[in-house]
């Protein structure tokens, strides 16, 4: 089976003068239906790396494919079509319209992409809406939905053009840990029942430690990538506290001790 999505030789280099070498020589790879989080200190090149598996930016060498497409290649007019049709995007501060409605944010990628949307599609933005339990709330303007609603509503909205990969950005580092929990569940249900492909930046050790693959970045390198059902379960967690993921409430007292 071919790669759904890698990169090749990809070193990121920012600045003509002065230079700052953000990637160095990454190859990486992520099949279909993989549920994977990518975590390194602030700074480590961790949302570089996203932007450029995303094609939201361009890598300073090397090269990305998606089932052996070779993206570099293509224009940036290209690289949108293939964007929208491919890819979805969560965020951690969801990035709604606030004059749409929950139900018109949902339908924003069809609509830039392919114009006004037909029946069907309709009927798909609101099956994703109860989907990810928030089909009551359909109607309403993001601003009058708590943080965790404006969060699932961004996970319809990232599923409505069927991407075969979605690209979550610190998704749950704005949420409660009631509703960063929900949501770490939600992503992997989609997961499991659509078989989509998850790549998850994240400093929760609780989103980390429960996905299939960690991939660890340091200075723009990668310096582990591993599979979690190849260690115990509190090797993974102690293997992420608390170097690169974020202690909830509670769990202070507990690494302290260690």
């Amino acid at each position: 089976m071919a790669d759904l999505l890698s990169l090749v030789g990809v070193n990121k280099v920012y600045g003509q003068k002065v230079k700052t070498h953000v990637l160095k020589d990454i190859n990486l790879a992520f099949k279909k239906q993989e549920f994977s989080a990518i975590i390194g200190q602030s700074g480590s090149g961790k949302s570089t790396l996203l932007n450029i598996l995303g094609t939201l930016d361009r890598p300073s060498s090397g090269t990305v494919y998606s089932n052996e497409r070779n993206l570099s290649s293509l224009s940036d007019d290209e690289l949108a079509v293939f964007r929208n049709r491919m890819m979805g995007f969560i965020f951690q501060f969801h990035y709604l319209l606030p004059e749409f409605s929950a139900l018109e944010n949902v339908l924003i990628p069809h609509w830039l992409g392919q114009g006004n949307p037909p029946p069907d599609i309709l009927k798909l933005a609101k099956q994703l809406l109860d989907r990810v339990g928030v089909s009551e709330r359909m109607n309403n303007k993001s601003t009058d939905l708590s943080g965790g609603q404006q969060q699932r509503v961004a996970i319809a909205r990232a599923l409505i053009n069927r991407p075969g990969v979605i690209l979550a950005d610190e998704p749950t580092g704005n949420l409660d840990s009631d509703s960063a929990e929900q949501v770490n569940q939600l992503m992997r249900e989609i997961n499991e029942e659509f078989g989509t492909t998850f790549i998850i930046v994240t400093h929760d050790r609780h989103i980390a430690a429960r996905c299939d693959r960690v991939v660890e970045i340091k200075d723009g390198a990668i310096v582990q990538d591993y599979l979690t059902a190849e260690r115990e379960e509190r090797e993974n967690w102690e293997e992420l506290a608390p170097r690169y993921c974020n202690l909830r409430k509670g769990e202070v007292e507990w690494v302290n001790k260690r």
